[in-house]
């Protein structure tokens, strides 16, 4: 599962840019993880994903209509795959874990890519394209998507039930999904509301590690 606070609504006319770039690095994203869950778990001898069609970037397969229409109007998305735990344990014991860690990985990837891309054509982009309106567009993609990646790469490794986090440990701890204690649940429900209260801050982290991606690529130059 994966999920993001963005409120994009509210820019789709106030700016336009923002919110078509926004729309696409998100839902991108969502696919590209999932995807990588459904594939990892295929390597590792669970075709359930598969067999439901979940290879694929296709967004109305990975996220659903409720997932995008939930997206546009709230700013808020998830993407769910299904796997048969008991397949992969057949196979091996970290095939499990490495199942729920693949999404991250995916965003991990996806944020390292536009990283370096980013540090490199942000101070040539204008000579490149000598249009300032096409190199704000590639800019500002390129930007969200090293920014949204990073937050959700953090996002979901976090051990709260639902994330890729929690399915990882829970899957190399087993006794995590057998607590039943009321107290223990309430604590969870705390730790869920304090994760999605820290949330801007992580948003704000990866916003300005993508900002100093330029110098930091250059030595301190840019």
């Amino acid at each position: 599962m994966i999920m993001t606070t963005h409120v994009f609504l509210t820019k789709l006319f106030t700016e336009p840019l923002y919110f078509i770039s926004a729309a696409f690095v998100i839902v991108f994203s969502i696919c590209l993880h999932e995807y990588f869950h459904a594939r990892t778990a295929l390597y590792f001898g669970d075709t359930t994903a598969a067999d439901q069609g979940h290879l694929t970037l296709n967004p109305l397969k990975q996220m659903g209509v409720t997932s995008i229409l939930m997206f546009l109007l709230m700013g808020f998305a998830w993407g769910c795959v299904p796997v048969n735990r008991a397949f992969l344990r057949a196979r091996s014991k970290w095939a499990d874990p490495l199942v729920s860690l693949a999404g991250p990985a995916a965003n991990l990837l996806l944020f390292a890519s536009s990283f370096l891309l980013f540090g490199f054509l942000q101070p040539r982009m204008y000579l490149l394209l000598q249009s300032e309106l096409v190199g704000t567009a590639v800019l500002t993609v390129i930007f969200l998507m090293g920014m949204d990646n990073a937050f959700l790469f953090v996002f979901n490794l976090l051990p709260v039930p639902g994330l890729d986090g929690w399915n990882a440990l829970s899957s190399l701890f087993p006794r995590m999904n057998y607590v039943s204690s009321e107290v223990v649940k309430g604590a969870m429900i705390l730790l869920i509301f304090g994760v999605l209260a820290l949330s801007k801050y992580i948003w704000l982290g990866a916003g300005l590690v993508m900002m100093y991606a330029p110098a930091l690529l250059s030595g301190g130059a840019a």
